[in-house]
C-alpha cells in the first residue's frame, strides 16, 4: 500500500477500494506460493491500459467547449473489459481507477466472461440540449471507438449516461467503424438492448438481499426500507422492494429526503420515473403529491427502517449515519451503489448487523449487461422473465460464492466472500496467462 501510494498521490477512492481488497484476500494470498510468485497482486492494481484524450464539441451558441476523456482498461484476465461510461464533472482519473479496480471483482463474481474497465469524462449533460450532448457524445466516441470493440472493450452507461447517450456514442461507432456490433451495452431494446436493463442493478441488490434474508430465515416481505438515489438504480429497487412486499418509507434526491410513513406504492414508483424523464431528480414534488414529510438536505439514514440500501454515489454513507441507523434498529445494510459508504462505515457495521458490499449486491447491472452481450451475439432478444429469471440466478450463485468464502462458523463475512471468490477467478486466469 505503501509503494502503491506513493505512486498514485491524491487517488483516495482508489487507495480505499485497494486496501479493503488487500486486507481481505491477504491469508489466500499468503497461502498460495504461486500468486507470490507470480506477483500477482502487484500487477492486480495496475490497470493493463490507461486512455485519456481531450473531448472538443461546440455548443448551440456556438462556441467551442472542451472537456477530458477516460477509458480504464483494468484487468482482461476472463475476458474483454467491461464497465460503464460516466458524464458527470466529478469524473477523474482517480475516480475512475477506484471503478474499474471494483469492477474487475465484480465482474468475476458474476460468472460471466468479462474483465475489468471504466471510462467517462467530466462532461455535464444536466442543463444541455439534446443537440449539445449528441454532439459532445459523437466527439467522445471518435477517440473510443480506437480502443473498443466487442471482443476487446465492451463500455455500458453509468451516472449521467442512459439509453439516450448511448444511442448517440452507439451510432458514431457504427458510422466510423462501419459495423453493427454488441460493442456497448445499456443500448435501447430497438437496436439490441436488453430488456429490464435500466432496472437490473437495483432488481439485483434486492435479489441479494433476500437470499442474506433466507440465510438467516427471514423474508423481505414487510421489511422497513429506507434508500437513497433518485436514478435508474434506486428506481429499480423501489420498484423491486414494492413489487416484494417491502416497506419503502423513504428515498432521497440531491434537495434531501422524503418520508412516507404508509410506504412507497407502485404509483410512487411511476412518479420516480416520471419526475426522472422530465429531468428532475429532486424529491420534494414526490411528498407534494402522496402526502409524505419532506427534509430538506438531509440523508434517509436517520429514518428507522430495518434494511438501508444506499443507491446514489460512492462513500455516500459515513461512520455518523452507520451508527445512527444501527442506533435506530437497521438490521442490514446492501451498498446498491460502488463502495456507498466509506471504510470507517463498513468497519462500524460489518460484524455488527449483516453487510453487503457492493462489489456482490449491485453486480446486477453487469450481470444483464453481460446477458446483453450474449443476446447480441445471438442476434436474438430475451423476454423480461427470461432475463429477470436468470438474473435472480445470477445474484443467487454471488451470494453462494460469498457464503461460501465469507462464513466463519454462524456468521458470514460478505466482505471478504465477495473480495476472496472475486480476486480467486482472476488470480488463477493471470497465473495461467504469463507475465502479461
Amino acid at each position: 500500500m505503501d509503494a502503491l501510494k506513493a505512486k498514485t498521490v491524491g487517488e483516495g477512492e482508489f487507495h480505499q477500494a485497494v486496501e479493503e481488497v488487500i486486507e481481505t484476500v491477504w491469508e489466500t494470498y499468503q497461502a498460495n506460493p504461486k500468486y507470490k510468485t507470480n506477483k500477482i497482486l502487484e500487477k492486480m492494481v495496475e490497470p493493463e491500459r490507461v486512455i485519456m484524450f481531450r473531448v472538443p464539441w461546440i455548443d448551440d451558441k456556438g462556441e467551442v467547449q472542451i472537456n477530458r476523456g477516460y477509458r480504464v482498461q483494468f484487468n482482461s484476465a476472463i475476458g474483454p473489459y467491461k464497465g460503464g461510461i460516466r458524464f458527470h464533472p466529478s469524473v477523474t482519473l482517480g475516480g475512475l481507477k477506484f471503478l474499474g479496480f471494483e469492477q474487475t471483482f465484480k465482474n468475476s463474481l458474476t460468472t460471466l466472461p468479462m474483465g475489468g474497465g471504466k471510462g467517462g469524462s467530466d462532461f455535464n449533460p444536466k442543463g444541455k440540449s439534446d443537440n449539445e450532448v449528441m454532439r459532445f457524445c459523437q466527439s467522445f466516441m471518435t477517440e473510443l471507438c480506437k480502443h473498443i470493440g466487442p471482443e476487446t472493450d465492451v463500455p455500458a452507461g453509468d451516472i449521467g449516461v442512459g439509453g439516450r447517450e448511448v444511442g448517440y456514442m452507439f451510432g458514431q461507432y457504427k458510422r466510423i467503424r462501419n459495423e453493427f456490433t454488441g460493442v456497448l451495452t445499456g443500448k435501447p431494446r430497438e437496436f439490441g438492448g436488453s430488456r429490464i436493463r435500466p432496472e437490473a442493478t437495483g432488481y439485483g441488490s434486492v435479489y441479494f438481499a433476500q437470499h442474506m434474508l433466507k440465510e438467516m430465515g427471514q423474508d423481505i416481505k414487510g421489511k422497513v426500507v429506507a434508500i437513497s438515489g433518485f436514478g435508474n438504480v434506486a428506481w429499480g429497487a423501489a420498484q423491486k422492494l414494492v413489487q416484494l412486499g417491502a416497506k419503502l418509507v423513504a428515498i432521497s434526491g440531491p434537495d434531501g429526503y422524503i418520508y412516507d410513513e404508509k410506504g412507497m406504492t407502485q404509483a410512487g414508483v411511476d412518479y420516480m420515473l416520471e419526475l426522472r424523464a422530465s429531468n428532475n431528480d429532486v424529491v420534494a414534488p414526490y411528498a407534494e403529491k402522496f402526502g409524505a414529510k419532506f427534509f430538506a438536505k438531509r440523508k434517509p439514514w436517520e429514518v428507522k427502517c430495518d434494511i438501508a440500501f444506499p443507491c446514489a454515489i460512492q462513500n455516500e454513507l459515513n461512520e455518523e449515519d452507520a451508527k445512527t441507523l444501527m442506533a435506530n434498529g437497521c438490521k442490514m445494510v446492501v451498498e446498491t451503489s460502488n463502495m456507498g459508504c466509506t471504510a470507517e462505515a463498513v468497519r462500524a457495521l460489518n460484524g455488527k448487523i449483516a453487510f453487503a458490499p457492493g462489489k456482490a449486491a449491485n453486480a446486477g447491472g453487469v450481470a444483464v449487461s453481460g446477458l446483453e452481450m450474449s443476446q447480441n451475439s445471438m442476434r436474438y432478444s430475451w423476454t423480461a422473465e427470461e432475463v429477470d429469471a436468470k438474473l435472480s440466478q445470477i445474484m443467487k450463485d454471488i451470494h453462494d460464492t460469498c457464503v461460501k468464502y465469507g462464513k466463519e462458523g454462524s456468521k458470514i463475512d460478505y466482505v471478504k466472500g465477495a473480495n476472496i471468490g472475486g480476486f480467486i477467478k482472476v488470480a488463477e486466469a493471470m497465473c495461467a496467462q504469463g507475465h502479461v
